[in-house]
């Protein structure tokens, strides 16, 4: 498993990194038997969130320490220095591009983009 992490550079620039998930077996449901977990990270709230087919919006920088989950769609986000990713179904996107120039979402697909979105603080 890996999922994409956007985060502000030293030099201000909002940048991709890819991040593999490291497994430990556990057990993480007695009496069930021990799976592969990882690590937990705390989460203070979590949402749904819709963007609509066609959507575009300027360059920002995410509000909060986040993780988002797409459902559904497809959007393409291009971080500051100019690098992009297409996050679709199944993909898990990290932003902690909190204080630099930020990153732009355009909804690529046809359908609207549909995610739910965990919050870190």
């Amino acid at each position: 498993m890996r999922y994409h992490h956007l985060f502000d550079g030293e030099d201000g620039e909002t940048r991709w990194s890819d991040v593999a998930v490291a497994l430990q077996e556990r057990s993480f449901a007695p009496p069930a038997k021990a799976i592969e977990t990882s690590q937990t990270r705390a989460a203070t709230g979590m949402l749904f969130l819709r963007l609509r087919a066609g959507w575009d919006e300027p360059i920002h920088p995410t509000p909060v320490a986040q993780t988002l989950i797409c459902l559904r769609g497809c959007v393409r986000v291009t971080a500051s220095d100019g690098s992009t990713r297409e996050i679709g179904p199944g993909d898990v996107w990290l932003m902690e591009d909190k204080a630099g120039a930020g990153h732009r979402t355009h909804v690529i697909s046809d359908q609207d983009f549909e995610c739910v979105i965990v919050q870190h603080e």
